[in-house]
């Protein structure tokens, strides 16, 4: 008996429930009240068990019913989820969207971008990796992502395809208790190879060999954006950062920024990228969250 139950019986139920009578569930469902009231009937019949009282003037839930309410509801929304994810397949879109984001880009925008995609995508989940370097490209390589946002790794990889996506600013900066902070003018490269400079590591082989933007002898690398943050604010080095992130930093003067001769007249900005496989370009989905992180 249970196993006959209809969605069309269960979406009568929460009308009922939720319109306080038959007839105004019936006019929620466009039927009639008598239709409504067998299709009710049967329901508790196959249940065994007494959705609503109707012993007053407006049938009232009973405890059963109030405890089925929550169940019919949450098998109700899962098929609708169920039939939106369908049809977003049938028209071409995918399933999910997985993308590999640089720690350089700036968060506001990877925000702005994720919840814009969630209004125009509601039914097509999104996943992130934030990482630097080749471990931005690696699961894009791996098939693991659609998408990278590349910009730390500069050399985009054979077989994958590139999009410009707007670059990100970049400011030089150390603590105000640097030695460095107290230098006037610029800093020659003789000066810096003085002092430990702090960079970033790659998770992956695809760098190997290469050096970005180092410029000192004396390097600690670092695996995570924030804990090279974190080690220039407390005085262990100086290194390039993107603006954005310490903005409220220089703004405060837990970091000052420094200017470097062979970088003039400031610290290039970073040329970011979007990347996906040749075999495999983006979808629908994909292709909206490209336009979306390029302005559009």
């Amino acid at each position: 008996m249970l196993d006959g139950v209809s969605l069309d019986q269960l979406r009568t139920f929460i009308a009922a429930a939720e319109e306080g009578s038959f007839s105004a569930a019936g006019r929620k469902l466009r039927r009639a009240q008598s239709v409504v009231s067998q299709t009710l009937a049967n329901l508790e019949g196959q249940l065994r068990v007494a959705l609503f009282d109707r012993s007053a003037r407006y049938p009232v839930l009973t405890e059963e019913g109030k405890a089925l309410l929550g169940e019919a509801k949450a098998v109700i929304y899962g098929m609708d989820s169920f039939k939106a994810r369908a049809r977003t397949l049938s028209e071409g879109l995918e399933p999910e969207l997985a993308v590999a984001v640089d720690v350089m880009f700036p968060m506001s925008a990877l925000t702005a971008a994720v919840g814009a995609f969630k209004e125009q995508f509601p039914t097509t989940p999104l996943r992130m990796y934030v990482e630097a370097l080749g471990a931005v490209v690696q699961p894009v390589l791996d098939g693991t992502c659609q998408l990278g946002v590349v910009g730390s790794l500069p050399v985009v990889p054979e077989g994958t395809r590139s999009e410009d996506l707007p670059p990100v600013p970049m400011v030089t900066v150390v603590s105000p208790a640097h030695p460095l902070a107290s230098m006037e003018g610029l800093l020659s490269s003789s000066e810096l190879e003085r002092h430990v400079q702090l960079v970033l590591t790659d998770r992956t082989t695809l760098s190997a060999g290469r050096s970005y933007g180092v410029l000192a002898a004396q390097i600690w690398r670092l695996a995570d954006l924030g804990a090279k943050h974190a080690f220039l604010k407390a005085g262990f080095g100086w290194g390039h950062m993107p603006r954005e992130m310490v903005q409220r930093d220089l703004d405060s003067g837990e970091l000052v920024p420094i200017s470097l001769a062979i970088h003039q007249p400031s610290t290039p900005s970073i040329a970011m990228y979007a990347v996906y496989r040749g075999e495999a370009p983006p979808g629908p989905a994909g292709r909206w969250f490209i336009s979306r992180l390029k302005g559009g």
